[in-house]
């Protein structure tokens, strides 16, 4: 009998051990994987930020390798031609403009459409959700008549009110899924309490919406801090141009200067990287809100 009790340990410990090797083979093959797509993302920046201290001769010889000789003038030449000290702050007054109004309209119409039942209301949800189907581009014309129509060409206001009407959808597709899986229990213990509407809505539901909140502003400002048809249609005061027109000045008739450009680029995605870096732990739970229940 202990021997058929000792034959029955080892063999349990034997299936522990191969059990524990499994989940360690399985655990490193997926750190392996996403590692590997981990470089894969981040190697194209790293080019871009070794390719600007090259100068045209350098980059067409070597364009894999590291430069010969390091031209940090070339971030000084690419500050000059792409004017950033004007081009990047137009671009933070569009982008951060249009991403705040967007969140904040999208937070109130989300919270209705999650947190009050009324008729219409799936309709209405569906008519903001069909807006994501709309291919933004096909509107540059309409969008440029409209804009002369009333006046708005050549302001900020201009790039402003398309952004904000392009990336709503979105938005409110995020924080609608997100806010539906709140209990209502919270809202009722509210009520009990004296809070109004507008109360609950930005001393409760904003601040337990932040993951969302989070996702829906990385990728409004991503989108609007890169967006170049509309600046490049509604836009033609050149005091008035956003950062993608202004790289594209290091693209001559007959030649580029791609140390200056690759500067350039460099300088235009930190803003990104940083409000990315900021708000990056909240983005894959903002994301997948609502994939289970809601």
């Amino acid at each position: 009998m202990p021997q058929t009790v000792l034959k029955n340990q080892k063999a349990t410990s034997i299936e522990d051990r191969r059990l524990q090797a499994k989940k360690v083979s399985k655990k490193t093959t997926i750190y392996a994987l996403l590692s590997i797509y981990a470089i894969v993302n981040a190697y194209p920046i790293l080019w871009m930020i070794l390719n600007s201290f090259k100068d045209n001769m350098d980059f067409a010889k070597n364009p894999f390798g590291l430069p010969v000789q390091w031209l940090f003038e070339n971030y000084k030449t690419a500050w000059e031609t792409a004017r950033l000290d004007t081009y990047f702050f137009n671009s933070v007054i569009v982008s951060v403009t249009a991403v705040i109004i967007t969140v904040f309209a999208g937070a109130l119409a989300s919270y209705f459409l999650a947190r009050f039942t009324f008729n219409w209301s799936k309709s209405l949800y569906g008519f903001f959700v069909f807006g994501m189907l709309i291919p933004i581009h096909a509107t540059l014309v309409p969008m440029f008549l409209l804009m002369k129509n009333i006046g708005l060409l050549n302001t900020h206001l201009g790039l402003i009110f398309p952004y904000i009407a392009f990336n709503l959808p979105i938005t409110i597709f995020i924080l609608v899924s997100f806010m539906r899986a709140f209990p209502n229990d919270i809202e009722e213990s509210a009520i009990m309490d004296g809070c109004g509407v507008f109360r609950i809505f930005w001393s409760i539901i904003l601040p337990m919406t932040k993951p969302a909140i989070a996702t829906v502003v990385i990728l409004n400002f991503i989108h609007n801090w890169n967006e170049f048809s509309f600046a490049l249609v509604l836009i033609n005061d050149d005091a008035l141009k956003t950062l993608p027109l202004g790289l594209a000045n290091f693209a001559g008739q007959f030649t580029t200067n791609y140390g200056a450009q690759m500067a350039g680029l460099t300088i235009a995605i930190i803003p990104t990287i940083i409000i990315y870096m900021l708000l990056e732990e909240h983005l894959v739970k903002g994301m997948t809100a609502g994939a289970v229940k809601g």
